[in-house]
Formats: structure tokens, C-alpha cells, sequence
């Protein structure tokens, strides 16, 4: 990968860092990784975390192993927590086991990772989500 692909992850987690931590605005029709809101939405719920996924230049999808309260699990899903240079600092996010609220798919853990962004071709955004005070 060549410093101008990896200059624009970076620069794509930054934006989604940035809106996480401002986590409010005005909602547009943009359903890409950068739309430009994380906050309400024409439903008044207030997101603050854009779950991010990565893929392997294999095409391999990432995970990472955590310690969850039922032993060791993996996970594929991340809130990013900080950029600097070509690695970002993610929060492992686990699924959540109460499937009734759609806007809380997912659980924040106290576990994190760093990846190199060289390592990375494709970073997908998933859908918008609350993700509880941690």
C-alpha cells in the first residue's frame, strides 16, 4: 500500500473519531462512512459511535480475540478512539445480547486494539449506534 491509500484511511477515521466526539448535527441523504452527521436524526435519537470493519488485503474479514464475561471471544467490529499517523487506536465492541433496541447493537468493552493501516485495504462503516457511557 502506498503512503497516499494509507493518508486516506486515516484521514476517513479521523472524520469518524471527530464526529464521535462532537456527536451532533443536521442529517443529509449521505449513507457513505463520511456523511456528515452522528447525532440526531429525524427520530431524536442521538448516535455517538459509527462502528467500523476492516478487511485483510487477502480479503479476510479482521477480528481481534477479547475477554468477554463468558471467556475468551473475537469480534469484527470497532468504535475508532483515536488516529495518529498510520495506526488508530479502536474500542473492541461486542454484539449485544438484548436484540430488542436496534440503536444498541452492539456493547462497548474496555478492551482495545492499535492496527497499522498499512495491514488494511477496506474499511466499512456500519450502521450508526448508541454505545453507553464508558
Amino acid at each position: 500500500m502506498n503512503a497516499k491509500e494509507n493518508c486516506c484511511f486515516a484521514k476517513l477515521l479521523k472524520v469518524i473519531d471527530i464526529l464521535q466526539k462532537n456527536a451532533s448535527g443536521e442529517c443529509s441523504c449521505d449513507e457513505s462512512c463520511t456523511r456528515p452527521f452522528l447525532g440526531t436524526t429525524p427520530n431524536i435519537v442521538c448516535f455517538n459511535t459509527r462502528p467500523v470493519t476492516f478487511y485483510m488485503r487477502d480479503g479476510s474479514l479482521f477480528t481481534a480475540t477479547y475477554q468477554s464475561s463468558t471467556g475468551i471471544s473475537s469480534s469484527s467490529v470497532f468504535r475508532v478512539e483515536k488516529v495518529k499517523g498510520c495506526c488508530v487506536k479502536l474500542r473492541i465492541l461486542e454484539e449485544n445480547p438484548d436484540t430488542t433496541d436496534p440503536t444498541r447493537t452492539y456493547i462497548g468493552t474496555n478492551q482495545f486494539i492499535t492496527i497499522n493501516l498499512d495491514c488494511i485495504c477496506v474499511i466499512s462503516c456500519l450502521d450508526d449506534i448508541i454505545i453507553d457511557c464508558f
